[in-house]
C-alpha cells in the first residue's frame, strides 16, 4: 500500500489528484464543525445521549459525528445513500428504468440526474421533519417560520454540497468521492470509540485483566479487517476459449481468458441497504416516543436494535438478527441481478466465438454461469454476515458499544482497497503511454 502511494506522488497528475481529494476531505471535515444557524446544539447533544437504540448511533457514524452536533452537514449523504437504494430498487418495477439502467453511459447520466433530483428531494423532507418536530421541543432558540426555514435550507443546501464534493472526487480525485466521503466519516468516530472501549474495559483494571482484553479487542479488529480483505479479493475464475477463424488472408482467435467472478460480487451494499432499511423504523418510532421494552412496541424497537441482539438477559430482542441475516442475503442477490447480466455475458460470448470448455454456447452457458453466480453470491453474503456478526456478539455479549463495527470496518477497508487499485490502473495506465511515446 505504501509503496502504491510512494510510485504514485512520483507522478505529477496523481500527485494532483490526490493533493485535491485530500483537500475536499478537509472541505468535508471543517463543514462538519460548522454549526447550523440559530440552533442550541447543546439541546440536540443532550437528546442525541438519551437515545438507547442504535439507529441514531448509525446515523451518525456514517455523518461523522455532523448529526450528533447539528452541524450544517448533519444530514450528510444519507440522503444519497437512501436515493440510491430507491431508484435501484424501482429499476425492477418500472421498466424505463430498466432500460435507462442497460442503455449505456448514456442512461447511466441519466439515473445519476435522477438519483440527484431524489437526493435533493429527500434532503428537504429530513431537514423540514427535523426543523419542526425537534424546534418545538427546542432545537431552535427561536421557533419562528424565519429560524424554521433557514434550516431547513442549511440543511439541505449541506446535503447537497456534499454530493456535490463527492461527485468532483470522482471526477478530478481518486477513487469514488462518496465512498470516500463515507470512509472519512466513520474514521473520524473510531479513535472516540476506542477511547471509549480503553475507558470501559481496559483503564482501572489490573495488568492481567486489562492485558487481556487489549488482547481480544485488537483480535477482533484484526480478524474482522483480514476476513474482509480476503472476502474483498476472492474471486472464482471462469475459463472461456475463443475459436480459431479466418479474418482476410490471418488466422485469428483461438486465445483463452477468463471470467473473473469475486465472490463477494455485491461489495458493502447489501449490509449498507439492510442497515438503513432497519434504521428507518426505529428512528421514527424514537420520534414518536416509544421506548425499548414499552409494549409491542418497545419489544419490536429492541429487536431492531443491533445493540440488543445476542444479549444474554435479552435473547427475545436477537430475532432482529435473523431479520437481518435475510435482507443482507436478500441485497446480495438483488444487487448482483442489477449488476450483472448472464444472459448477455452468454449472448456477447456466443457473438465473438467465445465459449467455456465443456461448455455449449447459448442457453447452456447461460444456466452455467446462474449456478456458478448463485453459489458466490450466497457464499459472499455468508462471509459478510459473518465480518458483520463478529463485532455485534461482542457489543451484545460484553456490552463493547461502538459507532463502528463490522459495517464500519467493511467501508473503510473496501474503499482504501479499491482506491488504491483506481491508482494502480492509472499508474500503469501512464506507464503504458511512456512506453508508446518512446
Amino acid at each position: 500500500m505504501f509503496q502504491t502511494l510512494r510510485n504514485a506522488f512520483k507522478i505529477k497528475d496523481l500527485r494532483s489528484k490526490i493533493f485535491f481529494t485530500f483537500m475536499m476531505l478537509i472541505v468535508v471535515r471543517l463543514g462538519s464543525q460548522l454549526p447550523v444557524p440559530g440552533v442550541d446544539r447543546s439541546f440536540f447533544s443532550e437528546w442525541f445521549a438519551q437515545q438507547s437504540g442504535d439507529a441514531f448511533n448509525f446515523f451518525s457514524a456514517f455523518t461523522g459525528g455532523s448529526f450528533e452536533q447539528m452541524s450544517i452537514f448533519a444530514l450528510n449523504i444519507t440522503p444519497y445513500i437512501t436515493s440510491s437504494i430507491i431508484i435501484q430498487l424501482l429499476t425492477i418495477a418500472i421498466p424505463k428504468l430498466e432500460e435507462m439502467q442497460r442503455d449505456g453511459e448514456d442512461g447511466r447520466k441519466k439515473i445519476t440526474a435522477i438519483t440527484r433530483y431524489v437526493t435533493v428531494g429527500l434532503a428537504l423532507i429530513e431537514a423540514t421533519a427535523m426543523a419542526i418536530g425537534f424546534g418545538r421541543q427546542g432545537l431552535i432558540e427561536e421557533f419562528n417560520a424565519l429560524n424554521v426555514i433557514t434550516v431547513v435550507v442549511a440543511l439541505t443546501a449541506g446535503s447537497a454540497f456534499l454530493m456535490w464534493v463527492g461527485e468532483r472526487i470522482t471526477e478530478k480525485g481518486v477513487g469514488n468521492g462518496i465512498s470516500i466521503v463515507l470512509m472519512i466519516n466513520i474514521l473520524s468516530r473510531v479513535p472516540s470509540d476506542l477511547v471509549s472501549l480503553y475507558e470501559d474495559f481496559i483503564k482501572g483494571k489490573n495488568i492481567a485483566k486489562g492485558g487481556l482484553a487489549a488482547l481480544i479487542i485488537l483480535a477482533v479488529i484484526l480478524l474482522t479487517i483480514v476476513l474482509v480483505i480476503l472476502l474483498n479479493d476472492a474471486t472464482r475464475k471462469i475459463p472461456v476459449q475463443y475459436a480459431k477463424k479466418m479474418q482476410g488472408r490471418k488466422m485469428v482467435g483461438g486465445q483463452s481468458t477468463c471470467i473473473p467472478l469475486k465472490v463477494n460480487t455485491a461489495g458493502v451494499i447489501p449490509v449498507i441497504f439492510a442497515s438503513s432499511l432497519m434504521s428507518m423504523p426505529s428512528m421514527i418510532m424514537t420520534f414518536a416516543g416509544v421506548s425499548v421494552g414499552s409494549g409491542v412496541g418497545g419489544t419490536i424497537l429492541g429487536m431492531l436494535s443491533q445493540n440488543n441482539w445476542f444479549s444474554p438477559s435479552k435473547p427475545i430482542y436477537s430475532i432482529g438478527y435473523i431479520l437481518y441475516a435475510v435482507l443482507i442475503i436478500f441485497f446480495a442477490y438483488f444487487y448482483t441481478s442489477i449488476t450483472f447480466n448472464p444472459i448477455e455475458v452468454a449472448d456477447n460470448m456466443k457473438k465473438q466465438g467465445g465459449f467455456i470448455p465443456g461448455i455449449r454456447p447459448g442457453k447452456p452457458t447461460q444456466d452455467y454461469l446462474n449456478k456458478i453466480l448463485n453459489s458466490l453470491i450466497f457464499i459472499g453474503a455468508i462471509g459478510l454476515l459473518i465480518v458483520v456478526t463478529i463485532p455485534i456478539f461482542f457489543n451484545g455479549v460484553f456490552g463493547a458499544y461502538v459507532s463502528f463495527g463490522g459495517t464500519s470496518i467493511i467501508i473503510i477497508v473496501g474503499v482504501i482497497l479499491e482506491t488504491l487499485k483506481q491508482i494502480e490502473s492509472q499508474m500503469l495506465v501512464r506507464n503504458y503511454k511512456g512506453f508508446l511515446n518512446d
